[in-house]
């Protein structure tokens, strides 16, 4: 799992964080007329064309993060490309439109409904006609009630990793004809239309070995508009080719090539022509954007002729000037070297005019965890505290405003704005609020400018860490050009306010005969007892209490595609700084980040994303719920990474998820929601922006926002439907659809 991004419905119930409070939780937004659902901030960005102008045929080349280690969604391993395959390949009962919502499959289900409440709920699902697996067989209750005893959580044999909704059907049954399937659940079970996407074979599903083992690598049957053809470890790609019992819109596409390419080495598949589509980061969009701009043609003379002249002419000065010609020959050597580099930025540009950036928001977003465990942030109140200091406006803008989408926070823990159980519930928080921010400090204990026990920090650091303020975090800052995200403090070495400590660094007190002062601090050795005034420009001096300052350790990963994250720890870091906290930003190994930190709690602050789903109730119960004592002692958190929770959360969820009304549940929903702001573990920031390079002639298929692909529609334009501009890059796409 990608520490900014999202896996499949696997990895989706594994989402994050949570608290609770006592707080008095305010009237719910939207009970006006006006739906606080709103509407998605952005659509997809797919270059949306009609069949008919998409030429029959071709290879669609997709950048994927793996090839993944399993094809069975259902596994604890499975990732985001096993999530791709599935929705290409095998049935999905519902799928979810531009507005994140679920909506029927009409090439897999005629209809489905609840016929019966009591004494039990009763769905009945009428599959489509057509619809077949590959081997010729119909899709029927044999398969449904396959997969329900697989995820039912009954039999330990199959290795599941989640049942949630499974584990309450009661049986599965043939209806009056084939095409039927009854339903019947012992527990009433709003999110219904969760299950049976995807639905794997009975092959599959039917016993523990086939489970476990029979779908890691391949899939014999499937029934989608392609097939599994060949899963190659070594070439790192997944080849899906055009399945010829598909029932529905026949593919346009002949193969689908879904190619391992780290996310750093993506510009360079791009512009060698090995990639048709993958997501990037901002750095590469602008790399992209700029390809696209007409070019002066000023380009200066370059190759061997080129490197004559200019060696002749700078041994020439050299030794003219009395330097010897090794030097020379080392200069020039440089400037050589500089000179290919140049050439190879030039010539893939020129390549990558042939493609153009898509852009949307991602149905997922970025959050601050706050880890309520143990240390400061286990009192609500400095939770709060931290939450009530941070503009999120400000945040979003940094992240979103430069990439050209809807720069706005995000409201909501449980789902994003568009989606049938958003509400903007931040307000049970309240607005940022450096002053109330400082009270709940205060009344916390955390002190400005109280006295802090000198402590020796030891100098040697974790392997693979950096503190904030270190010099590879000057040297980030320098390249990005952002100094307010540096997250440094002119304090102390590693970024921590030692407070009365006289080290020779504090400027002097011009004329007072007081002595040095720290930033924002007392004089040194000079106390004033707990709770009284403040000395002037306390508002912003570090707090301690029992002699400790109060610094946080803020974790981040190190690796490719981390840089946004650093930015907006560093505005967070500049934020808490502000009302008195400190943060120590540690960036830790970027495979290491999730498991040995955020998942065995790790950390103090951290960033990364969560997805909102189309099921609220059920998948984000674990992220949310309150830890409880296993039977070994330990604690059993789920997904729940930061350890705090409360019955009353819990309680809400356990309605929701029985409740068949739509609108209560969505009410219901909304207060949790609530309760979640007001407890302050977790603070959504922003949506994360979705950044897609495609080649120009390549249709329906980019940034999709909250829609299901389709995958039938993908393909490359006709020739007769390019327009004038024609598509450098592009060679002979049209052409290559006839192979």
């Amino acid at each position: 799992m990608s520490h900014d991004g999202i896996g499949p419905r696997a990895v989706l119930r594994s989402v994050a964080l949570l608290t609770a409070g006592v707080l008095t939780v305010p009237a719910l937004a939207g009970c006006g007329s006006e739906d606080p659902a709103g509407k998605p901030l952005a659509g997809a960005d797919v270059a949306d064309a009609d069949r008919s102008d998409i030429a029959d045929g071709g290879t669609l080349r997709w950048a994927v993060d793996t090839v993944p280690d399993t094809l069975n969604t259902f596994q604890a391993d499975a990732d985001t490309t096993t999530a791709r395959i599935a929705e290409a390949v095998l049935p999905s009962m519902y799928r979810t439109d531009g507005r994140g919502r679920a909506v029927r499959n009409p090439d897999y289900l005629a209809s489905a409904e609840v016929v019966d409440t009591e004494p039990k709920q009763v769905v009945v699902y009428k599959l489509a006609q057509q619809a077949v697996w590959s081997d010729g067989r119909e899709i029927g209750a044999a398969d449904f009630a396959a997969q329900w005893r697989a995820l039912s959580g009954k039999d330990t044999a199959y290795w599941t990793a989640r049942n949630a909704g499974y584990d309450r059907i009661e049986k599965v049954e043939r209806g009056k004809n084939d095409l039927e399937v009854k339903v019947t659940f012992d527990r009433p079970y709003a999110d219904w239309k969760s299950l049976f996407s995807p639905l794997y074979p009975k092959e599959v599903m039917g016993s523990p070995d086939s489970f476990n083992d029979g779908a890691r690598t391949k899939l014999k049957v499937t029934a989608g508009p392609f097939t599994v053809d060949t899963v190659d470890t070594e070439e790192d790609e997944v080849v899906l080719a055009r399945n010829p019992r598909w029932w529905g819109n026949p593919a346009k596409l002949q193969k689908i090539v879904l190619r391992a390419v780290p996310h750093d080495k993506r510009v360079s598949a791009l512009s060698d022509g090995t990639l048709d589509l993958a997501e990037i980061d901002p750095e590469a969009a602008r790399r992209i954007t700029a390809a696209a701009l007409p070019q002066d043609g000023n380009t200066p003379l370059m190759g061997p002729e080129a490197d004559r002249s200019a060696a002749d002419a700078l041994r020439s000065w050299a030794v003219a000037n009395g330097s010897d010609e090794d030097a020379a020959d080392e200069e020039i050597s440089a400037r050589k070297k500089l000179r290919k580099k140049a050439e190879k930025y030039a010539r893939q540009q020129k390549a990558l005019g042939g493609f153009e950036v898509r852009r949307s928001l991602e149905p997922a977003y970025t959050q601050l965890a706050l880890n309520g465990a143990e240390g400061p942030l286990s009192d609500e109140r400095v939770r709060r505290a931290v939450a009530r200091a941070l503009d999120r406006e400000e945040i979003a803008k940094a992240v979103l405003k430069p990439l050209g989408l809807p720069a706005e926070p995000v409201g909501s823990h449980l789902a994003l704005s568009g989606q049938a159980a958003y509400a903007d519930s931040s307000g049970a928080l309240g607005r940022p609020d450096a002053k109330e921010a400082r009270a709940l400090l205060s009344d916390a204990g955390w002190v400005p400018g109280g006295p802090v026990k000198e402590e020796k920090k030891d100098a040697k650091k974790d392997e693979g860490e950096e503190a904030a303020g270190s010099e590879a975090d000057t040297e980030d800052e320098d390249a990005s050009g952002d100094s307010e995200g540096s997250g440094e403090s002119e304090g102390g070495d590693d970024g921590t306010y030692i407070v009365g400590e006289d080290d020779g660094k504090a400027p002097q007190d011009s004329g007072t005969g007081t002595g040095r002062l720290k930033k924002g601090g007392a004089p040194a050795g000079a106390y004033a007892p707990q709770g009284t005034a403040a000395p002037a420009r306390a508002d912003t001096a570090p707090v301690a209490k029992d002699g400790k300052a109060l610094v946080l350790r803020f974790v981040l990963p190190s690796g490719p595609g981390s840089k946004t994250l650093e930015t907006v720890a560093g505005r967070i870091a500049t934020m808490l700084e502000r009302i008195g906290i400190r943060t120590d930003i540690t960036k830790v190994d970027n495979d290491s980040y999730f498991k040995d930190h955020i998942a065995s709690g790790d950390f103090d602050l951290a960033l990364y994303s969560w997805p909102a789903t189309a099921f609220p109730a059920t998948d984000a119960r674990p992220v949310y719920s309150k830890p409880v004592p296993a039977a070994d002692g330990s604690l059993n958190v789920e997904q729940n990474w930061t350890r705090v929770g409360t019955d009353q959360v819990d309680q809400l969820f356990d309605q929701a998820v029985a409740t068949l009304d739509d609108s209560e549940r969505r009410d219901l929903i909304r207060k949790a929601d609530s309760r979640i702001w007001a407890a302050a573990g977790s603070i959504p920031l922003y949506q994360r922006p979705q950044l897609v390079a495609a080649r120009e002639t390549l249709a329906n298929a980019g940034a999709f926002g909250f829609a299901t692909p389709v995958y039938e529609d993908m393909g490359f334009l006709k020739k007769s439907a390019q327009g004038p501009q024609g598509s450098p890059g592009a060679k002979d796409d049209a052409s290559a659809a006839e192979d």
